[in-house]
């Protein structure tokens, strides 16, 4: 791709602001009337010497502990403490994204329920939502896979989808 010396600062600059390889393809075509590809972009980007900033990675929701249960209680023998499963942690939903989508997907990220449950998720081309829970069987709540739609939708919207 051939750019002369102002549309390469042109370029430059846009990084600076932030703008994704996409929104850049798109000036590309409205301001200088090129029409390239998104990976001619990213070989443009790539000689220009320049690196696109990076989404601010979602932070993961801290989960809390429950608290050992008091010495010599519970069954078992002498008064030992029995060690049972913790009860789940309630929390907020998370849904995160795949830097780099898993084979067959548009876009594939990670979610973790309320309930302390996780499963992997994914879009596919046909723009179907898929969800692999970590837990064979589990199925979240209704409300909370509206919830979880929600979020996802909020996500992809932020990278530009």
């Amino acid at each position: 791709m051939n750019l002369d010396e102002s549309q390469r600062k042109k370029v430059s600059e846009w990084i600076g602001q932030g703008l994704k390889l996409s929104e850049i393809q798109n000036r590309l075509a409205s301001e200088f009337g090129l029409s390239v590809t998104y990976m001619e972009v990213r070989l443009l980007v790539d000689d220009l010497k320049l690196t696109p900033k990076d989404i601010e990675p979602v932070k993961p929701v801290p989960t809390l502990a429950a608290p050992p249960p008091p010495a010599g209680t519970g069954p078992g023998p002498k008064g030992a403490a029995a060690s049972p499963k913790p009860p789940p942690v309630t929390g907020a939903l998370s849904v995160s994204v795949d830097q780099l989508a898993r084979p067959g997907a548009l876009v594939s990220g990670k979610v973790t329920f309320k309930d302390g449950n996780r499963a992997e998720w994914y879009l596919d081309q046909a723009g179907r939502l898929g969800l692999m829970p970590e837990v064979p069987g589990y199925r979240p709540p209704a409300g909370e896979v509206q919830e979880f739609q929600v979020a996802l939708e909020n996500e992809l919207s932020k990278i530009g989808f």
